[in-house]
């Protein structure tokens, strides 16, 4: 029996908070420390965001275009009207000319999607809607059943690439094997 080998002294000052943290976590596995770790991060995040406890279908009010799915709509009036230093218009004109552009672009897009999002929005799930349907309980099936009757003719595809054609794709390759090419800078 060998005494001492293998023991550690350990001094813990009972008014450091940090070490009583450590003696506490000294008999946990390092999963479980992190396990935890990451519970707390959770929970603080879910302390600070209140608008990701909300519904999936529920859209977000802020974030409309999180993909950045439309970033070419991003259109200023400097994007489309520029005047160059050289040729200038009066600065009424072009001050009334940027408010009409920016009022027009603006209700002119919020009457058209008064008129359309709700229709084209039925319309859209509607065909996704079927379109999941159909690749769920049609397509994917007959796929897979396919695959599964159809094993046969992978071997016998294999079978005929190895017979008929592996041995003019390796004559081949050992006539070009022998071919080098050197390059010189000159």
């Amino acid at each position: 029996m060998m005494r001492g080998v293998g023991r550690e002294h350990l001094n813990v000052d009972p008014e450091d908070p940090e070490e009583q943290e450590n003696q506490e976590q000294a008999w946990k596995t390092p999963l479980e420390t992190v396990l935890e770790e990451e519970e707390e991060e959770e929970e603080e995040e879910e302390d600070e965001d209140v608008i990701s406890t909300q519904s999936d279908t529920r859209p977000l009010i802020n974030e409309r275009d999180p993909r950045q799915i439309n970033e070419c709509l991003k259109v200023s009036f400097e994007d489309v009207i520029a005047e160059p230093g050289s040729v200038r218009s009066g600065d009424r004109i072009w001050i009334w000319s940027h408010a009409l552009f920016e009022v027009s672009r603006l209700w002119f897009y919020r009457v058209i999607t008064v008129l359309l999002a709700v229709p084209v929005s039925l319309v859209a799930g509607i065909l996704f809607g079927i379109f999941s349907c159909f690749h769920i309980w049609f397509f994917t099936p007959c796929v897979k059943i396919t695959l599964l009757n159809l094993g046969w003719v992978q071997t016998l595809w294999s079978s005929v690439l190895d017979t008929l054609l592996q041995p003019f794709i390796q004559s081949a390759s050992r006539c070009c094997s022998f071919i080098s090419v050197r390059l010189r800078s000159e």
